[in-house]
């Protein structure tokens, strides 16, 4: 059974941070109806055209949901969407503008004495909180920039040069938090029968992840410095060259990796003797001398000679795969991970989300085409053909 079957949510979002949160939903069996404007849709169908013409970052999180074009300022269209959110909805979500919600009349404030059972969830970059919305409110918050204003760009990167993530790891938080937020307050409404608003601030998603590189750096100590594809306050720990010219990425924990790491893979078990590197601290602080120790040692090896020492050894460890490595990683494909679906290109392959359900997998209904179930949703409300059919001659829908 799916835990959402009985939940529908209603969001008026782009991008990434609002579509990841609602697809997980819709991944729990959630009915997720997206709103979209007309002919353009959600702006993220348009980053690129990798995906069998289909734009990536849209595949990736919208699956599994109903695409309902609407004007949203269009008086026809405005009426429509309080009608779906008040006689249907569970959960609104949006990542609109700032006060964007709010002058179309589907803030939580707005909506509450309508529909008290409401959740409303409001995913901003900096929090949209009439009741504090700080200095930030109003300023423009791409993935980039919160990763900039929360100082992890700072402790990025190489020694030389910071640098931003690979993927959109602000959005990817904040999604995060919405949706667990979301199901928390599902929970709870089952206990008082009451709604209530989450209020998401990207930024403060962001803050919540930094939390140790804070507490590191804590009362004015300096902070983890930009070490590159390795640890920055755990040594040995990252990549480091095999004599093929090929890179062997490992990580030790304790002290007992340590000796083990001495004795059966460099091969010098005095080393762990060595009071220079003695500790963590120590090891940190002398990662150069060490470095250069361990890439000595392994100049006469290749990286499958350095991993067969490492497995023995029973040292952590992993290859550095591209993304063609990782759509045919062997643990994928083993654990039965890959599943299919439909999309307006045709079948697509798709990861399943992380967990295993004994019952069946999660929802994995097709990425819906521009406006194709606009019909079919304003049917259920009422308007019939002639209405729907007067909607799109006013450009409403």
């Amino acid at each position: 059974m799916l835990p959402l079957k009985d939940i529908t949510v209603v969001t008026l979002e782009h991008a990434i941070a609002a579509p990841f949160c609602t697809r997980q939903l819709a991944d729990l069996g959630a009915r997720v109806i997206k709103i979209e404007r007309p002919g353009v849709g959600d702006f993220a169908r348009s980053y690129d055209q990798r995906v069998k013409g289909l734009a990536s970052h849209f595949v990736w999180t919208n699956r599994s949901k109903e695409s309902l074009t609407l004007d949203v300022k269009h008086p026809l269209a405005a009426d429509a969407l309080m009608r779906l959110i008040v006689e249907k909805a569970d959960v609104v979500v949006q990542n609109l503008a700032p006060g964007a919600a709010a002058r179309l009349g589907v803030s939580f404030d707005a909506l509450k004495d309508r529909r008290p059972d409401l959740i409303v969830c409001d995913i901003s970059g900096y929090g949209d909180d009439p009741a504090s919305p700080g200095p930030y409110r109003d300023k423009k918050a791409y993935d980039l920039l919160i990763q900039s204003e929360s100082g992890f760009v700072s402790i990025t990167g190489t020694p030389e040069e910071p640098c931003k993530a690979g993927l959109s790891i602000a959005d990817i938080a904040a999604g995060m938090y919405a949706y667990t937020n979301i199901l928390a307050a599902i929970m709870q409404r089952k206990i008082d029968g009451k709604g209530r608003r989450i209020d998401i601030s990207m930024l403060e998603a962001m803050g919540e992840w930094m939390g140790y590189a804070m507490y590191y750096a804590f009362d004015g100590a300096p902070p983890p410095p930009r070490a590159g594809a390795a640890h920055a306050t755990i040594y040995p720990y990252g990549p480091f060259p095999a004599g093929d010219g090929k890179t062997v990425m490992l990580g030790l924990q304790n002290e007992r990796e340590w000796q083990q790491f001495c004795a059966k893979v460099l091969q010098r078990p005095e080393l762990a003797q060595d009071d220079r590197f003695a500790g963590n601290a120590k090891r940190v602080t002398h990662r150069d001398a060490l470095r250069a120790l361990i890439v000595e040692a392994f100049a006469s090896l290749s990286a499958q000679q350095v991993l067969a020492r490492v497995e023995e050894a029973q040292i952590a460890n992993a290859q550095v795969n591209d993304m063609a490595g990782l759509w045919a990683h062997p643990q994928l494909k083993a654990r039965s991970r890959w599943r299919e679906v439909n999309s307006p290109a045709g079948p697509l392959p798709a990861l399943l989300p992380p967990g295993s359900w004994d019952d069946g997998d999660p929802v994995l209904r097709a990425v819906p085409a521009l406006g194709q179930h606009t019909d079919a949703i304003l049917a259920e409300l009422g308007v019939d053909a002639q209405g729907i059919a007067a909607m799109r001659a006013a450009e409403a829908i």
